[in-house]
């Protein structure tokens, strides 16, 4: 990222790019719900991101990006798979369940695993007293979300919301390990291919899913109603399409510590939907793990910010020897 893009960017874009992620990608745990309603999840899933995948294909193939080349499809069909298959489709089965508010709060967690999971980053992140603070305070956070919920579901004997809880764990997990995946392995310069290519692998693998669930013999198209049409149709041009470009773009122009700010902020978005649209409710203690959760995101990211900073200053820093600061030698001219 060169200060050049930086002093590029429009500040009235990267406004309306953060305001895009934010508002845009806390507020698809609504519609996930809404749309689940009278589409089966895998079902929705595979349409998603079939329709996302195949516009993208699309947009790329006008613009004339090569598109296959199998050393660049691989790294994306593995991490389209953990991502949005295992990732995603863990929070669409699990609103099947569970409130979108308390789904959005449980995968708030997921920039824990990514400290947890990123190996080549361990001595710089488990030395990190605010990191270290900050994976004790998240799990504390974790502790306090599943011990009310998990005790009603028990209480009640309603084992599919444990599941349900386990199943948003595992695909938090999957969701960290794709995208660190996706980082350290992917050989594609054009994120939108590779983002293609991880939307068709997902809707391609949502497909088998569909039927193992046995969704397709109660699916009736006749029965689905507007409000999961346009949920879906939302999901599609919002979440999948314009969310994500809007992600890309300001990864390109400000530092990832600060566009990394949308995994704290969308659960507060998808709370106050669930709240005010849904008539659903948060207790005391589930709006404390909120809290714990994303001051342990803050602690996590304060961490990074110092890192890249203090790097920063000694790679612009200029030699001294004797107290006489040293230029740095010319390059040679070829």
């Amino acid at each position: 990222m060169s200060n050049q893009a930086k002093k590029s960017a429009s500040p009235l874009m990267v406004v309306i790019a953060f305001a895009t992620v934010y508002l845009v990608w806390g507020s698809t745990y609504f519609f996930i719900q809404r749309a689940v309603e009278t589409i089966p999840p895998f079902i929705l899933g595979a349409i998603r991101f079939l329709i996302a995948g195949g516009l993208l294909l699309g947009w790329c193939a006008i613009k004339g990006e090569k598109l296959f080349n199998w050393a660049h499809i691989k790294p994306a069909l593995v991490s389209g798979l953990l991502m949005l298959f295992i990732g995603n489709g863990a929070v669409i089965w699990a609103e099947t369940s569970l409130p979108s508010s308390l789904v959005a709060v449980l995968v708030s967690s997921a920039p824990i695993w990514f400290v947890v999971l990123d190996k080549p980053k361990w001595h710089e992140n488990l030395t990190s007293r605010n990191t270290i603070a900050g994976l004790i305070v998240g799990f504390i956070g974790v502790i306090l979300l599943f011990s009310e919920q998990t005790s009603k579901a028990l209480g009640a004997g309603n084992g599919h919301q444990v599941i349900g809880l386990i199943v948003l764990i595992i695909g938090a997990m999957a969701w960290a390990g794709g995208s660190l995946y996706s980082k350290y392995k992917s050989t594609s310069k054009s994120a939108t291919v590779n983002t293609a290519w991880q939307m068709m692998a997902a809707g391609i693998a949502f497909v088998p899913g569909s039927f193992f669930n046995n969704e397709w013999s109660s699916f009736h198209v006749q029965a689905v109603t507007t409000s999961s049409w346009l949920s879906l149709v939302y999901l599609i041009t919002m979440g999948s399409l314009a969310g994500f470009s809007a992600y890309v773009w300001l990864l390109q122009v400000r530092s990832a510590t600060q566009v990394s700010t949308y995994a704290y902020v969308n659960p507060v978005v998808a709370v106050l939907l669930g709240v005010l649209f849904a008539n659903e409710t948060m207790t005391g203690l589930q709006i404390t793990g909120l809290a714990v959760i994303l001051l342990s995101v803050l602690l996590i990211n304060l961490a990074k910010y110092r890192s890249e900073k203090k790097a920063g200053a000694n790679s612009n820093s200029t030699p001294v020897k004797n107290n006489i600061a040293i230029p740095p030698r010319p390059k040679a001219v070829i």
